[in-house]
């Protein structure tokens, strides 16, 4: 049973950073295609980045060059660096995790249709 268990949220003022964790059991983290999801209320899920099982990174324009995404092989890990953050990161974070080296392309990575796994959601709060 593949189980993903984000950690790591918290309230943090503008300009602040965090670091999400997403641990994972009963699947490989190095062998496939895992990404990070946010969403808040009454909103769609949307993709935050991705990272292909070849390595390939790709990101939404709003975090493009203050999130990181990587994985952390050894403990088998998903991690999210975020800094400079905003208010309009506020959201809820889900890790979501594929069955395949790939997810989509570089304009369909943020499908949800892609990732059959998800985590239950670290909220991340940034106050201005």
């Amino acid at each position: 049973q593949v189980r993903l268990l984000e950690s790591g949220g918290g309230a943090v003022q503008a300009g602040g950073s965090l670091r999400l964790s997403c641990e994972a059991s009963g699947y490989t983290v190095s062998s496939y295609c895992m990404a990070w999801f946010r969403q808040t209320p009454g909103q769609k899920r949307e993709g935050v980045a991705v990272i292909e099982g070849d390595g390939t990174l790709h990101y939404a324009n709003s975090v493009k060059g203050r999130f990181i995404i990587s994985k952390g092989n050894a403990n088998n890990t998903l991690f999210l660096e975020m800094n400079s953050l905003k208010p309009e990161d506020t959201a809820m974070y889900y890790c979501a995790a594929s069955r395949g080296l790939y997810c989509g392309t570089t304009d369909s990575w943020d499908s949800r249709g892609w990732y059959t796994y998800w985590g239950q959601g670290t909220q991340v709060t940034v106050s201005s």
